[in-house]
């Protein structure tokens, strides 16, 4: 028989439908008339069939018509929040704010596993599982080593041993050892307790994210918990059941237990959960409308689930995927900006980077020569100016190779530690089943990926840094040649004079954000937790300063294609125009002043969606397969067009 759950003020009510061709209208009245049996004095409601009230889909807030059947607006299992008129809205109703998640009722769950091991997930992996691409399974090997691990636990339990975190208290509470009989409520009190953040919840594919490497941790076989509560894990993860995580409170060690902490608990049927078909609603009802059965805690389990720090590593690998889409698409951007103010590839010259050899340096130099080259893409903008008097460019322009590059090594440094995390046992205390013995050690400490976060955002502020400037000489035309702030009638129009300050304001804001968090420490837990990472707002901050850069270089992107516009009908190099192709395909040229936001927002979705990255990555692939440079030694003379030390025939700028 179809049921639905209806949100009444504080309530969560279940109401069976055996027609669905009611209404809304019959619902609404339905529910509450349940809703008034639970209240002494009806909830002061004194005629249901007299009730005014609005109801709304959970997910979405769509409004329903009170005269719509129930089979042409809902779902079997559909949550459905009812306001009557004269109230607001309850404050236990959490919306799914529109465009924030793209896990919504229309989202299929995907057919394809990722079999998890403990030992091998990627930060790639975990974005996908995050946006909803996959299933999880556990292999049979994790399987047997987390029976392995269990049996020792019960073992413990059942002797009567003491042990940390099964048979005693917490931090403090160390040595105080608990009795046999309380041992499940003392990981549920844990639980409860440590479920303590504040702030908004962690968006559904980041929530996601977090369960998905919790599990992941938990396979390696290191923690203690059951097969039978790691599977439940699993299945609310594959029905997209994600208990309500706030996103502050944690100082990333021991392990990022505020927010696993409400990750358990939302498991265990308490508080709030999402899932794409109830919107935010009761976890017990989120839950049992899936089919599934809030989690029973065993000894020891409460402990397992929330001590590591997968809230900062789940974080960390959305940043680091991100920092890595933009850094790459950063060098096609300045590219083009080149182009535009007719600057000379002179300075990419690859035996200039082969004297300084930072792998980052020499991939950057080498996609701008790819993107450049006049020998593989004749420029009609390039050959315009070839003969000019100018020497060299700005810093800006010149130095990108210098600049992104260290952007390009960090990332790889930051990635190699979080991958590193990723399959990392983060527990305390560990079990170790192959020597029958548990071990209290400090793997939950967050220092590894906290500092790496914060070089992150360090290193890939500088990407927006340097483009701000270069913004600066698109829009200043005693620097680019061109009309100021790139419109036409200056004065009348106003151009790309705020966009510019804009990017101003996001470099300055990012300023702020990349003073290192994990170089402070709180003692907390009464001392015994006396030093700490600060991890969690190294990872959330790490993310706001790269999505400044990515707006700062979607501003960029747009300057530099309306740039474009006045070099008409000159063309430039094969990829570049198709870069330009794309930007025009969501954004028109700027004939005269329009409203700007929407045009960041499109750029800025294709950058997020790394689609300038695709467009351009076939002919920087063809160019670096097809010229290799031959190893030779450098002339202690400048080149000239026609030197055979020149790596092509034709240098801009002689």
């Amino acid at each position: 028989m179809p049921r639905f759950t209806v949100h009444i003020r504080d309530e969560w009510l279940a109401v069976p439908c055996r027609d669905t061709s009611n209404t809304i209208q019959w619902l609404g009245q339905e529910a509450l008339k349940r809703y008034i049996k639970n209240k002494p004095d009806n909830g002061g409601i004194t005629a249901v069939k007299d009730t005014r009230f609005v109801a709304r889909r959970c997910q979405g807030l769509g409004l329903l018509d009170a005269d719509d059947t129930i089979d042409d607006v809902l779902e079997d299992n559909d949550f459905v929040e009812l306001a009557i008129e004269g109230d607001t809205m309850s404050p236990d109703f959490i919306p799914c704010e529109p465009g924030v998640s793209h896990l919504t009722a229309a989202y299929k769950e995907p057919e394809e596993y990722i079999s998890l091991d403990g030992n091998s997930l990627t930060s790639t992996d975990l974005i996908n599982l995050g946006r909803g691409l996959y299933k999880i399974k556990l292999t049979p090997e994790a399987e047997r080593k987390v029976v392995q691990s269990r049996e020792l636990l019960d073992t413990i339990v059942k002797e009567n041993k003491v042990v940390y975190g099964i048979t005693t208290g917490f931090g403090k509470f160390a040595r105080t050892v608990i009795p046999v009989s309380k041992l499940k409520e003392l990981q549920e009190n844990l639980v409860r307790s440590h479920s303590a953040g504040v702030g908004n919840p962690l968006s559904p594919e980041r929530t996601r994210m977090l369960l998905a490497l919790r599990i992941n941790v938990l396979a390696k076989g290191h923690s203690g918990v059951s097969l039978e509560t790691l599977q439940a894990m699993i299945q609310a993860f594959n029905a997209s059941c994600l208990s309500f995580v706030p996103e502050k409170g944690t100082v990333g060690a021991s392990g990022d237990l505020a927010p696993l902490s409400h990750l358990a608990l939302g498991l265990m049927g308490e508080g709030k959960m999402w899932s794409p078909t109830s919107g935010w609603a009761d976890a017990k009802y989120v839950l049992e409308a899936h089919g599934l059965k809030p989690i029973s805690l065993k000894p020891k389990e409460g402990l397992a689930l929330i001590n590591g720090t997968q809230m900062i590593t789940s974080l960390g690998a959305e940043a680091v995927e991100r920092a890595q889409a933009i850094a790459q698409q950063a060098d096609i951007i300045a590219a083009l900006t080149l182009e535009v103010l007719k600057g000379t590839t002179k300075a990419f010259d690859s035996d200039i980077h082969a004297l300084r050899p930072h792998p980052g340096q020499i991939e950057v130099a080498q996609r701008f020569r790819s993107l450049l080259d006049s020998d593989h893409h004749p420029s009609q903008i390039a050959e315009s100016h070839r003969f000019c008097d100018r020497v060299q460019d700005a810093y800006t322009m010149r130095c990108c190779p210098q600049v992104h590059g260290i952007a390009n090594d960090t990332i790889a440094f930051v990635q190699n530690i979080i991958n590193t995390e990723i399959n990392s046992a983060t527990d305390n205390p560990m079990v170790f089943a192959e020597r029958g013995e548990t071990i209290s050690g400090g793997n939950f400490h967050g220092e590894y990926p906290a500092k790496a976060l914060d070089f992150l955002a360090i290193a890939v502020h500088e990407l927006a840094s340097i483009s701000e400037r270069r913004i600066e000489r698109l829009c200043n035309p005693s620097l680019s040649e061109l009309p100021a702030f790139l419109v036409n009638e200056g004065g009348l129009n106003s151009g790309f004079m705020i966009a510019h300050c804009t990017a101003a304001a996001l470099v300055s804001e990012n300023k702020v954000l990349c003073h290192p968090s994990s170089v402070d420490s709180l003692s907390t837990s009464a001392a015994t937790e006396d030093h700490v990472s600060m991890g969690g707002w190294a990872a959330r901050k790490a993310l706001r300063v790269i999505e400044h850069v990515e707006q700062v270089l979607a501003i960029e992107l747009l300057a530099a294609c309306q740039g474009i516009e006045f070099l008409r009908p000159l063309r430039t190099t094969t990829p570049l125009e198709k870069v330009y192709e794309l930007v025009r395909s969501v954004v028109k040229p700027w004939m005269k002043d329009r409203f700007m936001s929407p045009d960041i927002e499109a750029v800025h979705r294709l950058l997020l969606d790394q689609k300038v990255w695709n467009v351009a990555k076939p002919y920087i692939d063809k160019y670096q397969t097809e010229y290799i440079p031959e190893s030779r030694p450098v002339s202690p003379t400048a080149f000239s067009l026609d030197s055979p030390a020149s790596p092509r025939k034709r240098v801009r700028h002689e």
